[in-house]
């Protein structure tokens, strides 16, 4: 696996399934130092973890907006596939907003909203450091689209601005806080609509509502 230090103190941002059935994890940096990791939390809806190293001045990653990617911006992969350290990897973004059903099959809460990028990302990527051009992390590497087990054409990265809610929680209280709106989704398609009497394809419609919830409350 891979990782990405977000801090000088040694916090580093990697995948859960990385580490969630680790009984010890190891982090060795680039330049061959080893250490023997703390698991500060994790969290399998958005499969983020956050660990402690005890070291101090690291160099780290700042972290960049990826609301502000755009579609066919240049962005840079970094990680360790099949055991070649620090390699890195270059592509464009080639969408936004993705859900490719990965997490959801584990988890009625997971959230996928990932950046699809064709930067070559394998196994031993994940956990790893999704950056734009300027130097900036917006996003961690986590899956990839494939039949094969290895790199096809697509990979997947969570964006930083979800990551950043993420950590900040595990951080704070070791397991990340979720307000629940309420609302059950699902796409909005021409034969939907049809159904419902729906003039316009747009948005998404709500089949079923929490009982109890917010969404109920407010009118939803």
């Amino acid at each position: 696996g891979s990782g990405v230090i977000i801090s000088n103190d040694g916090y580093i941002a990697t995948n859960n399934h990385v580490v969630e059935n680790a009984t010890k994890i190891e982090v060795v940096l680039d330049d061959k130092r080893t250490y023997t990791a703390e698991l500060v939390g994790r969290d399998p809806e958005t499969d983020l973890a956050l660990l402690k190293i005890g070291e101090k001045n690291l160099a780290f990653l700042r972290f960049g907006n990826s609301d502000n990617l755009k579609v066919g911006e240049w962005v840079i992969a970094v990680g360790n596939p099949f055991n070649l350290t620090s390699t890195v990897t270059a592509g464009i973004v080639s969408a936004k907003g993705r859900n490719i059903n990965l997490l959801r099959q584990n988890s009625e809460w997971a959230i996928e909203n990932f950046i699809q990028t064709d930067a070559a990302v394998n196994p031993g990527n994940s956990g790893g450091a999704l950056v734009s051009t300027n130097g900036d992390l917006i996003g961690i590497n986590t899956a990839i689209a494939s039949q094969t087990g290895s790199y096809s054409g697509y990979s997947f990265a969570i964006p930083v601005n979800i990551a950043k809610k993420v950590l900040d929680d595990l951080l704070k209280y070791g397991e990340v806080k979720r307000a629940v709106l309420g609302v059950k989704i699902q796409d909005l398609t021409a034969e939907l609509a049809d159904e419902k009497g729906i003039k316009d394809i747009k948005g998404v419609y709500v089949p079923e509502l929490v009982e109890g919830s917010a969404a109920e409350t407010g009118g939803v």
